[in-house]
């Protein structure tokens, strides 16, 4: 069984290993795939394991031995699922191995926003609580998370995650979903996306990306929002108009953000969010943690194995 890991450098950069994987066949690992060199590299391969390498319909029509798509990731938009279904292509992906993580940065990006403890801390290694004339300083205000609201946009398991953390914070939760649960969910209250942007202190983007939620924060919905309040994006880039948020925020609108996605990854130098105020931007990592990547490996190659012996998993098309 020929096995091509088509882009598997952010996945293990060198501290995991790839041998249950290679257990299961001949099997080649390349650390990035050009656009131009995908069919050279998957020519011979019947297992092709990607993360954001592209397959669409052309490329895949020149893979006629391809029998397994493995998509390194929970999301698959990478992959053509209408081609694959054509050609009898099983494809797979890798739900929730992400989500205690993704939890974890939310709140890292929100408490950085509302306490700056990173900033701070920069400070004072660059002197300033050395030269300070007092026994403390602050040179950002600091927001205590207790009894602020926190609107939740998408109920999966990362925003129900999210929605238990905050709880530990005291801080009430309000929810927008397409499918509000039956029964009600402990300390959570379910809202029109209108009262969720109005009322919060802190809208924080959970849903998937789709048609209806492409720029789902657009011009008019950062005008609903407190002037006080920040907007947190660990799901999708192209969730956020991000020259309407490089605006509110320039503009005194929005207090802050926090994001860990962008619409183009790596983003244009020239991407207005990455000098607008008060944007905290980090590099795509809410997945990356070693555990997060360590249960990603494990469901890959469990996917695999699970095809192999007729009885596949977590298939997507």
């Amino acid at each position: 069984m020929n096995i091509v890991v088509l882009d598997g450098y952010t996945l293990n950069p060198g501290d995991l290993t790839w041998s249950a994987l290679e257990a299961l066949g001949t099997c080649r690992v390349f650390e990035r795939t050009p656009p131009g060199e995908t069919v050279a590299r998957a020519a011979d391969a019947e297992i092709v394991l990607t993360n954001k390498t592209v397959l669409d319909r052309d490329t895949l029509a020149r893979l006629p031995r391809l029998r397994y798509i493995g998509v390194l990731a929970t999301g698959y938009n990478v992959v053509d699922l209408s081609a694959t279904r054509e050609r009898g292509i099983a494809v797979t992906n890798v739900p929730g191995y992400s989500t205690a993580s993704v939890v974890q940065l939310t709140f890292a990006l929100l408490l950085e926003l509302t306490h700056h403890a990173g900033a701070h801390a920069d400070g004072v290694r660059a002197g300033r609580w050395s030269r300070s004339a007092d026994f403390c300083y602050w040179e950002s205000p600091l927001v205590e998370l207790a009894g602020l609201t926190l609107g939740l946009v998408g109920f999966g398991n990362v925003g129900r995650g999210v929605a238990r953390a905050a709880s530990a914070f005291g801080v009430r939760v309000l929810v927008h979903t397409r499918t509000t649960p039956t029964g009600g969910v402990d300390g959570v209250a379910f809202a029109d996306l209108e009262i969720v942007f109005r009322e919060s202190d802190v809208v924080s983007l959970h849903c998937p990306l789709t048609d209806a939620t492409r720029h789902l924060v657009n011009r008019e919905r950062l005008a609903w929002m407190k002037p006080t309040a920040f907007l947190i994006n660990t799901g999708r880039g192209p969730l956020v108009d991000e020259a309407a948020l490089a605006d509110a925020l320039n503009a005194g609108q929005l207090a802050g953000a926090g994001l860990d996605v962008l619409s183009t990854e790596p983003p244009a130098a020239d991407n207005p969010l990455l000098a607008a105020k008060n944007c905290l931007i980090t590099p795509h990592i809410g997945w990356a943690t070693r555990a997060a990547r360590e249960r990603l490996m494990r469901v890959a190659v469990e996917n695999v194995r699970a095809f192999l012996a007729g009885q596949p998993q977590n298939v997507v098309n």
